[in-house]
């Protein structure tokens, strides 16, 4: 009642306001000074400006009256039924642009100052090295430095050692790549099995000797195929030390592209089958091979529990400058850390590779001689042309002497007298033959060392963790505990090159079809996960769960594996040969059509208004899914549904957990359309044609847009009914300029078109908050204004074309080396356009030879109407050695600064580096990449990861897609000839920053604005729209299913509500995961006017009351991957997080 006379009055004052202005209008007429004067003889020249003014008038009532009508209906909908959807009724403006009106219920932006002081830091000391400041400070000038080419000649005294002896641990392992050369089951059935069964044998004839081993996903597949008495012998090895499993992922994962949501749920698969089948929880990670390192990856070992990890791939100058510091071993610590909770300790290997030849010691000719595999007579040898010589009594003092001094001279670039040596290589000890050659050969040198005292060594086989707890054990700390004098770092490793200017930054983008297609997987998986919980929560409440499919379980964890193997450095990195690469898409299609139909099943039953009436029948599914793909590389055609004389319904899932308004868009199969929600109420909607290329309609097929309000991790209903309601069912009108090309285009007495043969005029599109202008040449972007702005801003668009060297080294899958600046993309001929306007969005669709761009605005309140959406069906199949890149040109004052994220969970500050070539300032950008000056901040957001730099002030660049004819001398021996048709999805912010926050602009850290964050998750988190299969009538009753009594605070993200197995495999237990992260967020950019409702609440969660119809039965902290209690359960159902962190725990609900 309430809201009736809010929206009555408010109707009321806007029809006197439209009077009043009338009534001056009108008394400026009558006291028009010319008429007095010439008492009543109007000259011509008066009567002509008398009727100018009538006649606009008669336009400003017309204007008027169009308000009030409006008014009026929409007091007469909102008065019919107050607790409805929201009553959108468009209407046109005089200039033909269309107005949504304000929603009846007022958005509210509430912050808690306090929330807002994290993003000013200022909190903890500063650390010992900081990346960027070493990047900026370090030359990169490659200096030749003998046989340790890369870095610097190591001298030493044989009575550094007098004090305290040199312990050597050399640590066994062998590197498996779950897909690479050859596909996974490939390497599995040829070489890892065969590992594996060597390990069993080996190592228990000698109890000194070690094995490591990282990638879980190959060693359940080989438990799966072994006896009880292997399993048993496999967990005495692990029991005794002599195994080690090290990080304990599925994977080893790509730390540049991947996504954190992915990062976690690797992990916790991996760590969750180690308790189930060897009760082992690692200690320790291991990244030998990844190209570049994220500081996203500490945090998240650090929070599963592991205390040491050690990297790799690291920039050679990077590597030579610790070196020569003794800052090879740190403590990793996150940017914002005020207490050093997030420390982890870090290894970083000084050398070029993990392989033998360059982990014994910095000369690796003398280092291959120690690799007993290339002993003469084998199939690989030594390329430094000196090959390994057997161990005898008679050369075992000269041989241990030569190793001596190498790890000797490796061990005066670290800070304790404690030395790591790793032995091994991909696919390494695949033969008997190998262990013993190895084995045999270094015992004999260890006996030999160890027997000498006056050497002052000790020298064993060890595993990872031997090494820490030794390190630990001589520098007098706990595990994990920072050493006396060893310095904190923060910051990440990125980009990675491994010699001369070869930057490994290529991979950022190569095959970004897969790229975006592991983005779409994880979208579905995230929302499968949450909807199965929750329906099987609510059934076995009901008593229910017999009837309910909780084997879905089984197709739940085939795809968080498919997730989880794609996460691999050579899978997602687009780094493997095609046939690896095709054997991955299969299998994420096969997880995708799977996930499809867990979120079906759970859809069902939850929006059933009687569950007693729910039947599960696979053959004949109650919902059908929102699209389909031919094939692993084909892209998605979504469902048309058939329209009849019988209503259709349809259930759209959100997988938010924040209420959103959005435009839902469904095809249908005529453009005569009623849509109603749950309850009947007819919607306004926007009725487009769907186009099959520029100038072509898709005969009998319809694009419905309808502006929803939708439930936080919610199921709401939409009826569909053929029929025309002319006040709601809104056509989109159409312009399609051909710029002189001979064309015929498609009409529909439905839409109106108007074809434009030539002209090349600016155009706009605009909303409530913006004015878009764009090219009407090229139908690119070419400025944005606010409405609340006199100025426009600059955004200009345009399509860039890089080439690669003429010279031996070329670009390729790993590596980006550009001929020079990129050249300007020229079309053969000038694009066509065609722009659509209607009342929920308008659009411009620019067709290119290679690239369809797609530009939308959305007419919304809100998240949806704050941003520009871009999409770019990108083609170049046809290019030879190119890549195609989107570059932006603002003007904004950057001043060389920019920002990328790290794996969607936080912001690191870059800075161009004119001193190194244009490839090497290149990063990833897995979500967002943004620029800023004191006034402006411009966001470009991704649904896919990509390559991203800012070359010049005020610019953004992102590289598409790249077509490459040869390999880059990595391994691969392939260049990238197999691209797809795919499509790149954006989201372009731009945001007014607020006076005072550039003072933080010094900082190593910055954040998103809770704008920003949202408008991410909108972007990677689409509605779910599944039509509900035709079905005679009636049909069963369907509700809305609201899971949330209110949504999470708008800092809060559910990353994850991930169901756990039960004893028996393949099912669920009673228990599920629940993953929260709180987001850190700027309070520095402006939030007046937003249009969507967000509240924050310093970090607290009452998780109690936050489920409808379901009780909190049992809570536990976890560590991230639930192998660790942190604290015993206790009553309370409240939670509390610190800003940027993700924290687990144990749920059951009831």
């Amino acid at each position: 009642m309430k809201l009736k006379k809010q929206v009555t009055v408010c109707g009321a004052a806007i029809f006197c306001v439209a009077v009043f202005s009338l009534y001056l209008m009108l008394d400026r007429v009558q006291h028009d000074p010319a008429r007095h004067e010439n008492s009543g003889n109007f000259p011509r020249s008066q009567i002509s400006v008398l009727q100018n003014r009538i006649e606009q008038l008669e336009q400003l009532l017309e204007e008027n009256h169009e308000i009030i009508s409006h008014i009026k209906d929409s007091v007469l909908e909102l008065t019919a039924n107050v607790e409805g959807p929201p009553a959108l009724l468009p209407y046109h403006m005089a200039n033909g642009s269309w107005v949504v009106p304000p929603e009846p219920r007022p958005s509210f932006f509430s912050v808690s100052p306090q929330d807002c002081q994290f993003a000013l830091g200022g909190r903890g000391q500063k650390p010992d090295l900081q990346m960027l400041m070493v990047s900026e400070e370090l030359p990169f000038d490659n200096v030749e430095g003998g046989v340790w080419r890369q870095g610097f000649d190591i001298s030493y005294s044989p009575h550094d050692w007098d004090a305290e002896d040199l312990q050597v641990f050399v640590v066994p392992h062998s590197h498996n790549d779950p897909g690479w050369i050859k596909t996974f089951d490939k390497y599995y059935t040829e070489q890892t099995q065969h590992i594996l069964n060597s390990m069993v044998s080996k190592l228990q004839e000698d109890s000194r000797w070690r094995f490591l081993w990282a990638e879980v996903s190959f060693f359940a597949k080989w438990w799966d195929n072994i006896n009880a008495q292997k399993r048993a012998v496999v967990r005495r090895l692990v029991g005794n030390g002599q195994l080690e499993i090290v990080t304990g992922g599925w994977v080893m994962p790509d730390e540049a592209n991947s996504h954190y949501f992915a990062l976690i749920d690797q992990l916790i698969e991996g760590h969750q089958w180690l308790e189930r089948n060897l009760g082992v929880t690692p200690r320790s990670g291991w990244a030998v091979d990844p190209f570049g390192h994220s500081s996203t990856v500490p945090y998240l070992l650090r929070r599963a529990n592991l205390t040491s990890m050690l990297i790799q791939r690291v920039h050679y100058a990077i590597k030579k400058h610790f070196a020569a510091t003794h800052n090879l071993e740190f403590m990793w610590r996150q940017t914002w850390d005020s207490d050093s909770s997030t420390d982890i300790f870090c290894h970083m290997m000084p050398f070029y590779s993990y392989d033998i030849p360059h982990t014994c010691g910095p000369d690796p000719k003398i280092c291959c001689q120690f690799d007993f595999k290339r002993l003469p007579g084998g199939r690989i040898n030594c390329p430094w042309k000196v090959p390994p010589r057997a161990i005898t009594e008679a050369n075992v003092a000269e041989r241990a002497a030569l190793l001596l001094d190498q790890y000797r001279k490796k061990s005066r670039l670290f800070r304790s007298n404690v030395l790591l040596v790793p032995l091994g290589d991909d696919f390494r000890y695949d033969k008997p033959q190998e262990w013993d050659a190895q084995f045999f050969s270094y015992q004999r040198l260890f006996d030999f060392l160890n027997s000498q005292p006056d050497l002052h060594v000790q020298a064993q086989f060890g595993t990872l963790s031997d090494y820490f707890d030794a390190l630990y054990k001589r520098t007098g700390v706990e595990p994990g505990a920072r050493p006396p004098g060893f310095p904190v770092l923060s910051g990440d490793f990125f980009s990675y090159a491994d010699r001369d200017d070869h930057y490994w930054t290529g991979y950022y983008t190569s095959r970004p079809f897969y790229k975006s297609l592991d983005r779409v997987l994880e979208a579905h998986l995230r929302g499968a996960e949450i909807l199965y919980s929750l329906a099987v929560a609510h059934a076995r409440r009901s008593g229910l769960a017999s009837r309910y499919p909780l084997s879905d379980f089984a197709l739940l964890t085939e795809a968080r594996r498919t997730l989880g193997l794609f996460q691999h450095h050579d899978a997602i990195t687009g780094t493997a040969k095609e046939a690896v690469v095709m054997d991955y898409g299969v299998r994420l299609l096969r997880s995708l059509v799977s996930l499809k139909q867990v979120i079906i099943n759970a859809a069902h039953y939850l929006v059933l208004g009687d569950k007693g009436t729910y039947r599960f029948e696979p053959g004949a599914p109650f919902l059908q899914v929102d699209d389909t793909r031919s094939s692993y590389d084909a892209l998605p055609e979504r469902t048309v549904i058939q329209l009849d004389a019988s209503p259709r319904f349809v259930v759209l899932f959100n997988p938010l957990e924040q209420e959103r308004l959005s435009v839902v868009s469904l095809l249908v199969s005529s453009p005569h359309v009623r849509v109603l929600s749950e309850d009947g109420q007819p919607l306004a909607v926007q009725i487009s044609a769907h186009w099959s290329s520029a100038t072509n309609m898709v005969p009998d097929v319809y694009q419905v847009s309808v502006p929803l309000r939708l439930p936080a991790l919610g199921l709401s209903v939409l009826q569909l009914l053929q029929g025309l309601d002319t006040h709601r069912t809104l056509p989109s009108s159409v312009r399609v300029y051909l710029h002189g090309q001979r064309l015929s285009v498609s009409r529909h007495e439905a839409f109106p078109i108007r074809v434009i043969n030539s002209g090349t005029g600016d155009f706009t599109l605009s909303n409530s908050y913006m004015q878009v202008w764009f090219s009407g040449l090229t139908g690119l972007l070419k400025s944005i204004q606010r409405v609340d702005e006199d100025q426009e801003q600059r955004i200009d668009v345009r399509l860039l074309i890089y080439g690669t060297r003429a010279s031996k080294d070329k670009s390729g899958a790993y590596l980006f080396l550009p001929d020079d600046q990129a050249k300007p993309y020229v079309p053969k001929k000038p694009p066509l356009l065609r722009v659509t306007e209607g009342p929920f969005f308008s659009e411009v669709v620019a067709y290119y030879e290679h690239v369809h761009q797609v530009v939308r605005l959305y007419n919304l309140p809100g998240v949806e109407g704050l941003s520009v959406d871009m999409s770019f069906l990108v083609d170049i199949r046809d290019y030879v050695n190119k890549e195609l890149a989107l570059r932006i040109h603002t003007d904004i004052d950057s001043q060389g600064i920019f920002f990328t994220d790290l794996n969607g969970f936080q912001v690191q500050r870059r800075r161009y580096l004119k001193k190194l070539p244009l490839q090497a300032n290149f990063y990833p950008m897995p979500v967002m990449a943004y620029i800023q000056d004191a006034q402006q901040r411009l966001t470009l957001h991704t649904a896919q990861a990509l390559g991203v730099s800012s070359l010049s002030d005020g610019q953004l660049e992102v590289i598409l897609d790249r077509r490459l004819m040869q390999d880059d001398n990595r391994g691969l021996g392939q260049g990238l000839k197999d691209n797809k048709r795919t499509w790149n999805h954006f989201r372009l912010l731009l945001e007014r920053r607020t006076m005072g926050s550039e003072v933080q602009d010094g900082r190593s850290t910055s954040y998103p604005s809770l704008l920003s964050h949202l408008t991410s998750m909108y972007l990677n988190t689409q509605v779910f729209t599944l039509p509900v299969a035709k079905t005679p009538s009636p049909g069963p009753s369907l509700r809305a299913f609201h899971p949330l009594a209110s949504s999470l605070p708008c800092d809060f993200h559910l990353l994850n509500l991930r169901m756990l197995q039960a004893e028996e495999d393949n099912l669920p237990s009673a228990d599920t995961a629940l993953i929260l992260h709180r987001k850190g967020f700027d309070c520095g950019l402006e939030a007046k006017n937003l249009g969507f409702n967000c509240t924050t609440s310093q970090g607290k969660v009452a998780l109690g009351s936050l489920f409808h119809g379901l009780d909190v039965v049992f809570l536990q902290p976890t560590s991230l991957t639930l192998l660790y209690l942190l604290a015993s359960p206790s009553n309370s159902t409240d939670l509390y997080l610190e800003p940027m962190e993700i924290a687990t725990f144990r749920l059951r609900l009831g």
